[in-house]
């Protein structure tokens, strides 16, 4: 059975870890930069307006501008917002403090971090098994979908280091292990049985992460293109003994029709011969028809006779004189 690369390009590894850049888009919100600017405003005009005003002296301006400043670094680092399918992992001094959101919540700065942001709705993780095995050694790809989601976000950011990435390769070990356990046909037309059982393998892997397993679809199955053409030969085979199989019974039901036609007109042999002479007529009625009458049947329906009789009277026909009325006048000559 193939082995899977863990090893990760070096391209891969040089780009930036999506989690890491989703802390930096959240470490400042709208809201928290707007109380800054607004508060660094105000502690600038009313710094103006004291050394305008009144004769303090310029440290005490200086104070009032850098005290507001920080008040606004305060609300700007302190204040966060989560979104409605989002829970925050806030730890103090590195030990986990509790989920916070969604919607508004405060943080004390320095003190407080965020070591993740944990989406609570469905997940889509497409996964995928190469030239895998099967129990009767034939390699295929099967690619699967596997929708996910998170119940706990607690487990989901401390049991495990990136859940995501966790899942992905829990969910390809445990296709490669069903497919090894499954004959390639067991594979072709057993896929909803093949959705059960990974669901239940994955599932059962997840759960301490705080991770349930919704559904696994299995999208496509790719076999070998000399098998498949192999396959197709045998199907198209499969079909023309079926087509044969069809052909014979229908032989076998016309030849008891027939031989329960026969048994009217075993005691009745002025029925068969009139049967006969219709059968006749009505290949006779076909111009330029040829009917060949095996000799059995000349004989037992006595066609001979009827045969030499029509014959006698064509001949009989065409042996008769003209008479004198027939015959042209010399005025029909002229």
């Amino acid at each position: 059975m193939s082995i899977a690369k863990t090893s990760r390009p070096t391209k891969e590894r040089k780009e930036k870890d999506p989690r890491r850049a989703q802390l930096e888009a959240k470490l400042v919100n709208p809201v928290s930069l707007t109380l800054f600017f607004i508060i660094l405003v105000v502690s600038i005009v009313i710094g103006f307006v004291l050394d305008k005003t009144t004769e303090v002296q310029d440290w005490v301006v200086a104070v009032v501008i850098i005290g507001g400043s920080l008040i606004g670094l305060y609300f700007m680092f302190a204040l966060k917002i989560a979104d409605q399918w989002e829970k925050a992992i806030v730890l103090r001094l590195g030990r986990f403090r509790g989920l916070k959101g969604p919607g508004l919540f405060w943080m004390v700065p320095i003190i407080d971090r965020i070591s993740a942001w944990i989406d609570h709705r469905v997940m889509v993780t497409p996964f995928t098994a190469e030239r895998t095995l099967t129990k009767d050694t034939v390699p295929v790809d099967v690619d699967a979908v596997l929708f996910w989601l998170v119940w706990d976000a607690e487990k989901a950011a401390l049991e495990v280091e990136d859940y995501q990435a966790a899942i992905s390769w829990a969910a390809q070990t445990a296709l490669r292990e069903i497919i090894g356990k499954m004959d390639l046909s067991d594979i072709l037309v057993g896929r909803e049985k093949m959705d059960a059982d990974l669901q239940r393998i994955i599932d059962a892997r997840t759960t301490p992460w705080g991770i349930t397993v919704q559904s696994v679809e299995i999208r496509d199955v790719v076999i070998p293109e000399a098998l498949e053409d192999a396959m197709s030969r045998q199907a198209q085979a499969e079909r023309e003994r079926q087509a044969r199989i069809i052909l014979g019974e229908s032989e076998k039901q016309i030849a008891e029709s027939f031989r329960q036609a026969s048994l009217a007109y075993v005691d009745n042999p002025t029925a068969l011969h009139l049967r006969a002479m219709n059968m006749l007529f009505e290949g006779l009625q076909e111009r330029g028809a040829l009917i060949i009458v095996p000799s059995s049947a000349v004989d037992t329906m006595n066609l001979g006779g009827l045969a030499g009789l029509t014959a006698l009277a064509q001949n009989a026909q065409t042996m008769i004189p003209k008479t004198d009325s027939d015959s042209p006048t010399p005025e029909d000559e002229k």
